[in-house]
């Protein structure tokens, strides 16, 4: 069943003078078709103006398209009435955690969220405890978010999206301020929803190693999908994602370029570790 599907999505930020005057539209997505299936991981990835922030604030309706339609868990969500349950559904994690933190502390931030749903008292404590440690942040819980990391901020916050009970997360750009070790805690509690609570994943990034463990990868420029197929398919077409102002992994990188230098390397090579594989292998 499809968690997240648009059709022929197109949408226009209209730019005014002053007056009040159209000074011009910019597309800013273009007639994009997605169709992604409850419990999947997926990376939408594209250099800086390529649309995919936009295309992420449409998955759970804080922007609205100019033009096509868009389902979240089978509703439409230009229809009022269903709002309320597609943010319930879709949970949506943003580049700064500290615009998402309002609570004084850890556990109680994480039960914001439920607490404005009307869920029990009971029931909320529950979800706060197994949220923070889905994210391993359960002995943080009685610390002030303020005292924090910036990974372990993040952290938090996809706990508190988590302790709502979402069939899908869209994570836009959730490691942009992180340094390489909040970057690796946060993609690794995000892969651990989805393989142990099956939780729809929707990657936003610009860092081409935390695309490599996606089902599939969308490569967005110019507000279109451009490329799209499993991270191996995508990452294959070293050219034309240079071309696209986008890098690849290291390792990818590197068998690239042994390849074209003459070693019988297969395509598609992702990690460190495939890499002394197939190397082994030779």
């Amino acid at each position: 069943m499809s968690m997240i599907k648009t059709k022929d999505l197109t949408f226009e930020y209209i730019r005014r003078d002053e007056e009040g005057n159209v000074e011009g539209i910019t597309k800013a997505v273009d007639d994009v078709n997605l169709n992604i299936r409850q419990g999947e991981f997926i990376t939408i990835l594209g250099h800086n103006g390529s649309g995919k922030s936009t295309l992420a604030k449409h998955l759970n309706a804080i922007l609205y398209p100019t033009e096509g339609t868009v389902w979240v868990d089978g509703k439409d969500t230009a229809e009022d009435e269903y709002l309320w349950d597609i943010r319930q559904s879709a949970g949506m994690v943003f580049q700064n955690p500290d615009n998402q933190i309002i609570g004084q502390v850890v556990e109680e931030d994480v039960g914001f969220g439920p607490e404005n749903m009307g869920v029990p008292t009971k029931e909320i404590w529950e979800r706060v405890e197994e949220s923070l440690k889905a994210v391993g942040m359960y002995e943080y819980r009685k610390h002030s978010p303020n005292k924090l990391s910036g990974g372990q901020k993040q952290r938090v916050s996809i706990a508190g999206v988590i302790a709502m009970h979402p069939k899908c997360i869209i994570l836009d750009e959730p490691t942009a301020m992180l340094d390489p070790k909040g970057r690796k805690e946060v993609i690794r509690a995000v892969r651990a929803l989805n393989d142990v609570e099956k939780v729809t994943v929707i990657l936003i990034t610009h860092y081409m190693e935390e695309a490599i463990y996606s089902d599939r990868v969308f490569v967005m420029d110019a507000g279109r999908i451009v490329m799209q197929g499993t991270p191996q398919q995508v990452f294959s077409q070293v050219e034309q994602l240079k071309e696209l102002r986008l890098d690849v992994p290291q390792a990818t990188l590197l068998a690239y370029e042994l390849k074209k230098a003459g070693l019988p390397l297969e395509d598609g090579i992702l990690s460190k570790e495939g890499l002394v594989e197939a190397l082994c292998r030779l």
